[in-house]
């Protein structure tokens, strides 16, 4: 079994109808293909700047995004830097003022001890100044109830005086 020859008038059929078919696709066809495939290269292309644009947005958008949150986060240790000082300068004054109060109370409870000693030791005073009246009452009555040791006595003080 060799190669068959074709009948050389199918052939020609074959080449006339072939020739024909080109002639109308090249007529009708072929130019709206290739308009086609222009366009949707076109669309691919301009697609495809579309993409880079919006990624080179997107980038942009990133960066951006990062410097606002780098921002937010100085922003951030800024006021926590803040309210750690104002907390440390309202417990210092707070201590300040505790212990001013503390020294006050301090003071005003010498102050008082010191008044109450002042009184108990001017009382003491008094009452000793009281009974030595008192006994030096009761031992002049018992002296000068004998008129013999009044004379002497009164001799004596006489003395005193002068020697004075």
């Amino acid at each position: 079994m060799g190669l068959v020859m074709p009948n050389p008038g199918t052939v020609i059929w074959m080449l006339i109808i072939f020739g024909i078919v080109v002639y109308v696709l090249k007529k009708f066809a072929w130019r709206p293909i290739l308009d086609a495939l222009k366009e949707r290269e076109t669309s691919i292309a301009n697609a495809l700047n579309s993409a880079e644009e919006a990624k080179r947005e997107v980038a942009g958008l990133k960066a951006d995004n990062e410097k606002v949150i780098a921002e937010a986060r100085k922003e951030r240790d800024v006021i926590l830097k803040e309210a750690k000082e104002i907390k440390a300068k309202i417990v210092a004054e707070a201590k300040g003022k505790a212990a001013e109060e503390a020294q006050k109370t301090i003071d005003q409870a010498r102050q008082q001890i010191n008044a109450e000693k002042t009184a108990a030791i001017n009382e003491i005073k008094k009452q000793v100044a009281e009974l030595s009246v008192v006994i030096a009452e009761k031992v002049i009555k018992k002296e000068l109830s004998n008129k013999g040791e009044q004379k002497k006595m009164v001799d004596g003080l006489v003395d005193d005086i002068k020697l004075n």
